[in-house]
């Protein structure tokens, strides 16, 4: 993967519907994606997997050990996002966020149809299925995980507002 496919992984990331619910400050929460992509070399060929990312309660910790984020269960595209990151935020949160994915958990599946049409029939049935804690992410299907990885770390920056209220309103920061 070069560094223009990857850069465009980053930039082909579209959340089309982003949770209700943001990370919780006491708890871990999970969450469910649909991470819909279109097959390179196919008309009309849509891949849709279905998984979970599951976040672990939020860690208040010093700015060096975010440097020190893992990835379990992710490959090295993911990985070298995540160094790519590590570079322009290395002193900026004082949360760690702990993701696990696993593989095991992903379902996928190929629609032949358009892109928009895949979309919007995802769409509508989470929005059926009343499921606050699911995603609906539109990405490249070579760099899936880095798209989920994008998706991860937004969701992080959403949510890290809230988490740092919620723990100055109880005293641990």
């Amino acid at each position: 993967m070069t560094e223009d496919d990857f850069q465009y992984a980053i930039e082909n990331t579209r959340v089309i519907l982003a949770p209700e619910r943001q990370i919780a400050s006491f708890g871990s929460t999970s969450f469910r994606f649909y991470l819909i992509s279109e097959l390179m070399d196919q008309v009309n060929e849509v891949r849709v997997r279905d998984g979970r990312i599951h976040a672990e309660r939020p860690q208040i910790l010093t700015p060096e050990h975010y440097c020190r984020l893992l990835l379990e269960g992710f490959g090295e595209k993911a990985q070298k996002y995540v160094d790519q990151l590590r570079e322009h935020t290395r002193n900026v949160s004082v949360l760690r966020y702990g993701f696990q994915f696993r593989k095991t958990d992903v379902t996928e599946h190929t629609v032949r149809d358009t892109m928009d049409a895949v979309i919007e029939r995802t769409k509508r049935k989470v929005q059926q299925s009343e499921e606050p804690l699911s995603a609906v992410i539109q990405g490249v299907d070579d760099a899936w995980e880095v798209c989920l990885l994008k998706f991860t770390i937004d969701l992080i920056e959403r949510s890290t507002g809230g988490n740092l209220g919620d723990f100055r309103r109880r005293g641990l920061v």
